[in-house]
Order: C-alpha cells, then structure tokens, then sequence
C-alpha cells in the first residue's frame, strides 16, 4: 500500500465520527489500533523462533482473530464491532495478569492498555479505519521501517494537539544531541521523562550503524530505558520502540520522582543520560522529601536535574535541555544545584538555542546543558544559536533541521571565543567567575531579541506555562520566609 497517504486516509474517516474530538484523540485512537497490529507483527515472528511460544493476550483478542476482514461478510462490523471492542477487547487487555516474572515483551500489552479507551461510536467506521491499518505489513523489514517516517509525522502532529505537544522534542534537536554524545554499544542510555521516546529512538538510529554481529543486535536491544509518566506518551514510545526492532522495550509507565534518590544502587545508574524534562510544573512535598533538603524545589526541572546526577555512572556524560529559568535563577535550590553540578561534574558546554524550537506547545526560551562525571569542572564553555539566516521563527511549515546546527558542530570541535556587535556569542568562563554571579548562568545570551506575535491560542498557553513557572517560584519563596519565621507549612 501507499504509506504516505495512510494517515490522511484514517484522518478522512475519523472526522465523520461523532466521537472522535479534535487531534488529540485521533492520535491517541489511532496508535492503540497501531500498536496491537505490530505487535501482532511481532507475535508472527516470535512464534516463528521461539519454541512453544504463548501469547499474553486472550486468544479471541489476538489481532489475527478480530481485525482481518477477509471480505467473506464474516469480519465484525457495525453495533456488534462496537459492542466487541469495547466490552471484551479493551477490558481483556487491562485485566492482564502480570508478575515480576513476565517478560517485558509480555507485560507492555497490559501497560499498554492501562488508560487506552475506544472514543469511535460509529461501529461501520472503525471497521474502515481497521481495515485501513491492517493493510500495512509490519512482518516486512522494508516496510516496517519505512513506517517510521510516518510515525514521526504522527508524532510531529502532537505538537499542534493541545498539551500532547509537551512530549515531542524536535527531531533535529534530538539528533544533534545524540550526537555530540556519540553513544557506543554496551553503554546504558537513558531518559527519565522519555515522552514519546524521541531521545531513545535518535540513539538506536546512531547505534544501528555500530551493529555488525549477534551479540552487537544483543547490546543493542538491551542499550535503552526509559520512564514515562503519562498514558499516551508511554504507549507511543513503546510502539516507537517496537518500531525499531527492541523486542522488549524496557520503558516504565511511572513518575521518575517517586524514589528517593539516595536510594539509587550502581545497578540503576546509567553511562548515558538524554533528556527534556518537564518544566514549569510544581511537585507535592511528599515528592520533595525524596530529595536532600538543599535540593528540594518547587520546579519539576530543577527536581529532575538532581534525579539525572543522582542516576548517573561515574565517567557518565548527559545531555539536558533547560529553561532559561534554570541558568539565570538563584534561589537557594537553583543554587544548591548548580553549586553540585559544577563541583562533582564537568559542565563543559551550554547551547543557547533560539527561540520557537518548541512552538507552537511553548515560545519559552531553552538551553542544552552537557555534562559529565569525570570530575569537577574547570571552566564552562557558553555558545549562542543564532537563528537561521532566512528565519524569523520556527513553524509547522519551516521547522527546525539538523542542518541548522552545522554552525554548533563546527564550533564544537574548534572551540573559539566569537564576539559579534560587542555582543559574546561563544565565550568560556571559569567556575570563580559562575560563582561570583551567584551562579547565574545567564551568559552569551539574545541581544536582540524581538518578541515573537504568537497566535491567540498559542499565547493562551504561553501564559499559562510562565504562570505555573512563577507560582512554583513564589511558593519556594514562602516556603523559604515560612520557614525562617517558624511558621509551620
């Protein structure tokens, strides 16, 4: 079949149901389809390598025994597909037993379906869209793989579907991040808040090259972890990953803060660290206790940095994207932060990337920290994205590309100090003189900056974001007031 009109094809059916509300929803019916067919797929091939293999899913649940429409008026249609799907198929999948002893291969489908709901009331429809996906054979390598640009563009479509867009990084940031880390096989990779695995997957497409025996595939299968708080961001993942050939895709459906992080064994630290942290929430205090006292903040991000230092292997190395709330704050918990960063770990980069890399979900301005634990850090290297020659934002229609981060590659390995109109674009700075900023890392920053005309929607929700970002500060500060007058929380 023709992938590249796959998606406009569902897109046309879907819209005639009266149940299916905006983006968002069509996404979130569409992969759930999309994740039992490969997984089917998948189910072709181990039975095929696997002696004696038995599936997890109830046998009348099985893609093989409800989906294929042979076109002998057999297949399920209409009120009776309806009354299936929702009264059988979906309960089923929920209600499967799972153990510590079940393989991950296994126990995905019930995580899977854990938050998975059928929002298509017309019975004749969802057979149409059904029939639409079965047509793709993702027990064919080709075609498989070719999928994955279309995937990519379902998952680009997130960023236009409300709040999902918070889980999808750009591609081109991803990849440049990947790699200026260069990951090797038999190294550890993760991310804690892994959205829809975009960091995972730019890995495994860089790792892949590496790939030239049995136990390389072995090393690479077992190369990534990730967690993911949120239902449908950790169902895209895990089909993101199936995609990509990890027969188990270890990728917890959890909250990376739960855990007290000086808790962590060496088992559970990792020798590479990838991530995009939420930011701009605030946490409970039952979450904050997981953390020293000097490192408990009211910032999700700021919470997560010390996750990723506490998770991280000695000769580890990180690669994080921040708000510039994390570089120019200097409460005392920004502080504590930084203090540890610089002191058990070499900060020795931080990108400034442009503004609109995250539109139209945020026009917050974002930095890309790298760092590694080979030591304290001597001198920390600041460099400014400029903009694209060409570009006044980044939009649906240009969005941004690996190729506009030649210019970062090309500094990176010929590292310069770069001054333009009096301005520092690339300058290094030593740890004295971060301290004598009280650690504010506000540096090589947009000296031009002209504000950006957001639509109304969009800039609805920038306020919204820069809301809960500044209550999550005013709430440290009482916090801070509270505590020195004695007044109890």
């Amino acid at each position: 079949m023709s992938l590249n009109n796959l998606v406009k094809r569902l897109q046309d059916i879907m819209r005639n149901d009266a149940g299916v509300n905006g983006d968002a929803q069509r996404i979130e019916q569409i992969v759930w389809i999309l994740f039992l067919k490969i997984y089917d797929a998948k189910e072709q091939l181990w039975e095929l390598h696997v002696n004696n293999y038995k599936s997890i899913i109830p046998e009348e649940c099985r893609w093989k025994n409800w989906a294929i429409d042979t076109k002998d008026g057999k297949a399920l249609t209409g009120e009776n597909f309806l009354n299936f799907i929702n009264n059988t198929l979906i309960p089923a999948l929920k209600e499967i037993e799972v153990d510590e002893k079940t393989p991950i291969s296994k126990a995905i489908v019930k995580f899977a379906f854990e938050d998975a709901y059928n929002y298509m009331k017309d019975g004749i429809l969802l057979r149409q869209v059904i029939n639409v996906i079965d047509e793709v054979d993702f027990t064919e390598y080709e075609e498989r793989h070719a999928f994955n640009e279309i995937y990519e563009k379902i998952l680009k479509d997130l960023q236009s579907a409300g709040n999902a867009g918070e889980f999808y990084t750009p591609r081109a940031v991803t990849d440049f991040m990947v790699e200026m880390i260069q990951p090797k096989l038999g190294q550890s990779i993760a991310d804690f808040a892994c959205g829809t695995g975009g960091f995972l997957t730019s890995t495994l497409q860089y790792l892949d090259k590496q790939v030239t025996s049995i136990d390389d595939k072995a090393k690479y299968n077992k190369s990534i972890y990730g967690i993911e708080k949120k239902a449908l961001p950790h169902l895209l993942c895990v089909t993101n990953l199936l995609l990509h050939d990890i027969d188990e895709p270890l990728v917890i459906h959890g909250n990376s803060l739960d855990k007290n992080v000086r808790e962590y064994k060496e088992s559970e630290r990792f020798d590479i660290i990838l991530m995009n942290p939420p930011y701009g929430g605030s946490e409970k205090e039952s979450v904050k206790i997981n953390f020293p006292v000097e490192l408990r903040s009211s910032e999700t991000a700021d919470l997560f940095m010390s996750v990723i230092m506490y998770r991280m292997k000695k000769e580890g190395k990180a690669g994080i994207i921040l708000p510039d709330g994390f570089l120019f704050g200097t409460d005392n918990a920004k502080v504590a932060i930084k203090q540890k960063l610089l002191k058990e770990y070499n900060l020795h980069t931080v990108i400034r990337l442009p503004h609109s890399v995250f539109a139209p979900y945020t026009s917050i301005t974002t930095n890309i920290l790298f760092f590694d634990k080979k030591g304290e850090t001597n001198g920390t290297w600041f460099y400014r994205m400029d903009m694209p020659e060409g570009y006044k934002n980044f939009s649906k229609t240009k969005p941004m590309k690996l190729e506009h981060f030649a210019p970062v590659m090309e500094w990176w390995n010929n590292r310069e100090e770069i001054s333009v109109d009096g301005f520092e674009k690339a300058k290094k700075y030593t740890v004295d003189e971060l301290a004598n900023r009280n650690y504010n890392l506000d540096l090589c920053g947009f000296p031009h900056e002209e504000e950006e005309i957001l639509e109304p929607n969009e800039l609805i929700h920038d306020y919204h974001t820069k809301k809960e970002s500044l209550n999550a500060k005013i709430d440290d500060i009482l916090e801070k007031i509270q505590a020195i007058l004695g007044v109890e929380q």
